[in-house]
C-alpha cells in the first residue's frame, strides 16, 4: 500500500499473540503500537509545515532526501526509514507456516549454494550487527542475492537494491522476551519469516528490473 502524508500505523495482518511463542505479543504490542507510532507521529510532524512534500511517498522521501529543507532532512531520513523498515519487518512474518520456494528458492541456493549456508551467514550477520540496525537480504539489478548489514534506519533504496527480507535487531525488537540473547531471537524468528512475502517481493524486484532494462534500451535508441 502506497503512503504519503498524513502516514499511518497500518494494524498488522496478525494478532499481536499470534507469532507466540517465537516473539511474545507484549514485544508485538510495544513494537508496534510504540515504537513504529512513534516513527510515524515524528514523520507527520517534520512534513506537517511543507505541504509541497504531502504526495512524497516513504520511497521518495528516502530516495530523494537530499532535495529536503535542510533543517529536516536528517529527521525525515530517520523516521521515514523507521516506517518503512518496520513495514517490511512485520508484513515478512507470519503465525501460519510458509515455504521457500519458487524463484526466490532458485536464486538463494544459487549465490548461496545451500540453505545451510545462507542461514548461517545471514544468521552470523544478524547477530555481529553493532548496536542498533537491520539486517537484509536484497537483489541487485541483475536479480542476485546479497546479506547486507544496515545501521540504525538506513534502508537499501538509495543503493540501488530491492529489499526481500529484512530482521530488526533493535534491542527493543526482542529483549522484553530475550533480553540480550540476540542469537535466540535470530533462531526464533526463522521459525515466523513469510516466504510466500519474501518470494513476492523478489518477483517485484525482477519485473522492477525488467522494466528498468526496457527503459535504458529505449534511452539508447534514441540516442542514436
Amino acid at each position: 500500500m502506497i503512503q504519503h502524508y498524513p502516514f499511518q500505523v497500518f494494524p498488522l495482518p496478525y494478532l499481536y499473540d499470534s507469532l507466540e511463542p517465537y516473539i511474545n505479543m507484549e514485544t508485538m504490542y510495544f513494537h508496534h503500537s510504540k515504537h513504529l507510532a512513534a516513527y510515524v507521529d515524528n514523520l507527520n510532524s517534520l512534513i506537517g509545515p511543507y505541504p509541497q512534500f504531502h504526495d512524497w511517498t516513504l520511497e521518495r522521501l528516502l530516495l530523494e532526501n537530499q532535495q529536503l529543507p535542510e533543517d529536516i532532512r536528517t529527521g525525515v531520513w530517520n523516521n521515514a526509514g523507521g516506517v518503512y523498515n518496520h513495514e517490511l519487518y512485520f508484513a515478512g512474518m507470519s503465525p501460519n507456516a510458509t515455504e521457500l520456494q519458487g524463484k526466490l528458492k532458485d536464486s538463494l541456493l544459487l549465490d548461496f549454494g545451500t540453505w545451510e549456508n545462507f542461514y548461517n551467514s545471514f544468521f552470523q550477520e544478524a547477530l555481529k550487527l553493532f548496536g542498533s540496525g537491520n539486517l537484509w537480504l536484497v537483489a541487485d539489478e541483475r536479480g542476485k542475492l546479497v546479506i547486507l548489514p544496515l545501521p540504525n534506519q538506513n534502508t537499501p533504496l538509495p543503493k540501488g537494491l530491492s529489499p526481500v527480507l529484512v530482521l530488526d535487531v533493535w534491542e527493543h525488537a526482542y529483549y522484553l522476551e530475550y533480553q540480550n540473547l540476540r542469537a535466540e531471537y535470530i533462531h526464533s524468528w526463522f521459525h515466523i519469516v513469510n516466504w510466500t512475502e519474501a518470494e513476492r517481493r523478489y518477483q517485484n524486484a525482477l519485473f522492477d528490473n525488467v522494466l528498468r532494462y526496457g527503459d535504458c534500451l529505449r534511452s539508447q535508441q534514441q540516442v542514436h
